[in-house]
């Protein structure tokens, strides 16, 4: 009955952390577009969601391979707990606590790696501010964005005509 009761709970976790935006949102003003900055905190929390959800799949295999091993260990070996590669066809199954155990463990080994990958952004974050710190005044700091983004829009230089250098 405790399943019962989580379920609904996670959902709606679920649903909530999948409507939150990831880049910067236009918003149509009239005459002019307007791009709202999303805070860096909002982004972190949502690369972590997308990190959580991703590995919980991993993890959970790996716990229930773990789990099964242990319920083997525990009954001396015997067939009827092996574990998944090996089971046969009058396997006995996790009961509700151990399923519950190991739903836990995985949630846990998602969060372990969520937390590991926010730590690891945040420190080459931090890095690559005291690098541009460092940086003599007046030196350019170059900005990278990804293939296919927006490029800067820089102000057209008239076309030469190679007979007499007017355009």
């Amino acid at each position: 009955m405790k399943r019962a009761r989580v379920f609904p709970l996670i959902l709606a976790l679920c649903m909530f952390f999948q409507d939150l935006p990831g880049e910067a949102q236009s918003v149509s003003t009239g005459k002019t577009n307007y791009e709202k900055p999303v805070p860096q905190w909002l982004k972190d929390l949502r690369r972590a969601d997308i990190i959580f959800f991703g590995s919980f799949p991993f993890t959970f295999f790996f716990s229930t391979t773990a789990m099964d091993l242990y319920r083997s260990s525990q009954h001396n070996w015997d067939t009827r707990y092996a574990p998944w590669p090996v089971k046969s066809a009058g396997a006995i199954n996790m009961t509700t606590d151990e399923f519950g155990i190991t739903i836990g463990i995985a949630a846990g080994g998602a969060f372990l790696v969520a937390l590991a990958d926010h730590i690891i952004v945040r420190i080459k974050r931090r890095q690559a501010e005291m690098a541009a710190a460092r940086l003599p005044p007046g030196d350019p700091i170059i900005i990278k964005r990804p293939y296919g983004g927006v490029p800067e829009e820089s102000p057209q230089e008239p076309e030469v005509s190679p007979d007499n250098g007017e355009p």
